[in-house]
């Protein structure tokens, strides 16, 4: 869904900067899970099957074309 988008980006802005970006999102989406699951009360194991989920979804949705 989303491969044609960052593959016209990684082109337009080289592959090294489309990584950096990626891993700041990356990192964002972790903090903003993290917060949320803190503010419920929702166990660390669980928060960690959340951001996996996160990365999977990710994966098929083309974000880590």
């Amino acid at each position: 869904m989303f491969a044609p988008f960052i593959v016209l980006t990684r082109q337009l802005i080289g592959d090294r900067k489309l990584k950096q970006i990626r891993g700041q999102a990356i990192a964002l989406h972790s903090k903003v899970i993290t917060n949320f699951c803190n503010r419920v009360g929702i166990p660390s194991k669980e928060r960690q099957a959340f951001i996996r989920m996160a990365r999977d979804h990710g994966k098929t949705l083309g974000l880590l074309a």
